[in-house]
């Protein structure tokens, strides 16, 4: 899936993400030996009274964000691959055929045909009412544990990589628009402005050096 996506020029990040999380889960005694090299950021986190409930409901709410973003690259990709092949797929029964003969045979796939069946043309699952209700309620919870885990030094590859998707898709404006600087810098292939109209190119060598009155 990982492969067709690259060709297909579609971001399935997660399915990727959660198979080099098991290929370095793989490497084990590279990972022992490296424990005892590495450092990582002090600290645990300690819970009150009470808090245990409140942080598995928070994971809890993660995972569904997560997993609502999965779905929703998969059927990206699956949208991609029809338009290259000319397949006439109907998503709504493709979610069914999972429920058939597969390990993934949740319920949530109800909601995913039910969403097609209701807008046969969507776009991706995030855009459509229930999940995006589903994803804003979950939201916070998922921003925490992302941030505890990273501060706590504990790896959580889906659930960071599936939170970047959901940035990365809800913006108009990325951070990659910087690659046309830097493509500029190297090769003056112009850029766009934020401010302007029109391409622009830019003497960066020098923009770098300090005013004759500072030099």
């Amino acid at each position: 899936m990982s492969q067709l996506a690259l060709d297909l020029g579609v971001p399935s990040t997660l399915v990727t993400s959660a198979v080099y999380a098991r290929s370095l889960s793989a490497v084990k005694d590279a990972r022992l030996r490296a424990s005892s090299i590495l450092p990582g950021p002090a600290g645990s986190l300690d819970l009150a009274d009470g808090e245990r409930e409140q942080w598995v409901e928070a994971v809890r709410q993660a995972l569904y964000a997560s997993k609502i973003c999965s779905y929703a690259q998969g059927f990206v990709q699956l949208q991609a691959a029809a338009a290259e092949h000319e397949w006439p797929l109907n998503y709504g029964q493709c979610a069914l055929l999972w429920r058939g003969g597969c390990i993934i045979r949740a319920q949530f796939l109800d909601r995913i045909k039910d969403a097609f069946d209701d807008q046969p043309g969507l776009e991706n699952l995030l855009l459509y009412p229930y999940f995006t209700a589903a994803v804003e309620d979950a939201q916070q919870a998922w921003r925490r544990v992302v941030i505890t885990a990273t501060e706590l030094g504990i790896p959580v590859p889906a659930f960071s990589t599936a939170l970047a998707y959901y940035d990365g898709y809800r913006r108009g404006r990325l951070p990659a628009n910087l690659l046309q600087a830097q493509r500029d810098y190297f090769g003056a292939h112009t850029f766009q402005r934020t401010d302007q109209e029109g391409a622009f190119h830019a003497e960066w060598i020098e923009r770098r050096r300090p005013p004759a009155d500072e030099a």
